[in-house]
This record gives C-alpha cells, structure tokens and sequence, in this order.
C-alpha cells in the first residue's frame, strides 16, 4: 500500500479492486477522487450546467457517477470541446488521467491485474465499501442521516447525484462543513457488506437484545454496546 501515492483508504481500495476483479473501474475512480472540482457553474448558465451535470448522475451514486465522466470524456478521444460542452474542467480530467497513469504504473510494476467489471457494478460498490467502511451511514428516521461509528447527524450534499435519492445505507468519501455536516463522494451500500469486510467493526446484532430503534438498523457496531 505504500508504493501507492494515496491516502491508506484509496490504497486499500486499489488493493481491493484487484481481488474483486473492477481494478480498471477503481483506478479512474481512485484518481477522480484525487482531484478537485470536476464540474464548473458559471453565474449565467447554472441551470444548464446543472442539466448537463445531471446526464452523468448514476443510481449507485457519486462514485459511479465520477467513472461515467472520465469513460465518456474517454469515449469522446479526451476532448476539450467535450468538456466544454459539459461544463467539465479540462485540466481537472487532465490531472485525472496523469494520475490514473502513475497510479496504473505501479500495478504494472508490481503485477496487479487490471480488470473490467463490465456491467457488475455491485464489484465497484463492495470494493468502496471496504476501504471506506468507517464511513457508514444510515438515514435517520428524524433528519439526515447517522454515522455508525459515531452517530453523528450528517446529510447528502445538495450536489450529490444521492441527493434527491436519500437511500438508506451510504458510505461517503469526507465530510465537509458548511451550514450543515455534509458528506461529499456518497455511494449506496448493502449492510451486509459492512459485516462482511469489517467484522472487527460491525457483526449483526442478537434481535432479542435490542431495543426497536436498533431492530430496525440490525447492525451494530462492535464497540457500542446497547
């Protein structure tokens, strides 16, 4: 993991893709997720910047939705009227891509295999989720949305492809905030997933022992005894 020039939970991830068998889709997301700002919004077209943006929006999510820019900047030969025309900052995906090379250089290196899941994005959506597990979410019946770990109150950031969607179970890339906690980079996930690649974190919890407010979240982590 430390070859890699990332923070430890992208490396894992990277890592992880590999097993998983999604190690290209997990490279370009990988390298979104290391740069900045990947849609503008100027004063005077916002509403079809938001429009243009919205056409990229994937159910699963953000990090789904940062794979569908860059494969059709890639699928229109890297092009900056592209990017223009979907008011997408050219030298944002152009980071991107050097990054996605250094990044593909390493695996290259070390014999990783890069693999296409295809059309199998539940392999893309697991593989976040074990490198972000500590990032979980669930919605709360009240406002927003609860951390597991720590069960603060946090939301979807208005920007989210999510936002609109509100699902139940997310994990999140960072927290950022503004008027709220937001969370930033949210994909949907299966609990189950959480119990699978974290067991030291999350095991499902003894429904006798439970209160009804934790029967409905049936996961519990390890370290919050109810």
């Amino acid at each position: 993991m430390a070859e890699f020039p990332l923070e430890p939970n992208l490396s894992k991830i990277l890592i992880m893709s590999v097993a998983l068998q999604c190690s290209d889709e997990i490279l370009t997301i990988v390298s979104m997720l290391s740069v900045q700002n990947v849609f503008y919004r100027p004063k005077d077209k916002q509403a079809l910047a938001d429009q243009k943006k919205a056409k990229f929006n994937q159910p699963e999510g953000d990090h789904l939705t940062l794979l569908a820019v860059y494969n059709s900047w890639k699928n229109n030969k890297f092009s900056n009227a592209w990017c223009y025309e979907n008011f997408v900052q050219i030298r944002t995906l152009k980071r991107a891509q050097d990054v996605r090379k250094q990044l593909l250089g390493i695996m290259d290196r070390h014999k990783l295999d890069v693999v296409s899941a295809g059309k199998n994005t539940v392999r893309i959506q697991k593989t976040i989720c074990s490198g972000f597990f500590r990032n979980a979410a669930k919605k709360d019946p009240q406002e927003g949305y609860r951390t597991l770990v720590d069960s603060q109150v946090v939301y979807i950031h208005p920007s989210s492809a999510l936002f609109n969607r509100q699902p139940e179970w997310v994990i999140y890339h960072e927290l950022v905030q503004t008027t709220k906690e937001y969370m930033r980079e949210v994909t949907t996930i299966d609990p189950k997933w959480l119990v699978e690649f974290a067991p030291a974190f999350f095991k499902f919890s003894d429904p006798t022992k439970l209160s009804k407010f934790k029967k409905n979240q049936r996961l519990e982590p390890l370290y919050n005894k109810y």
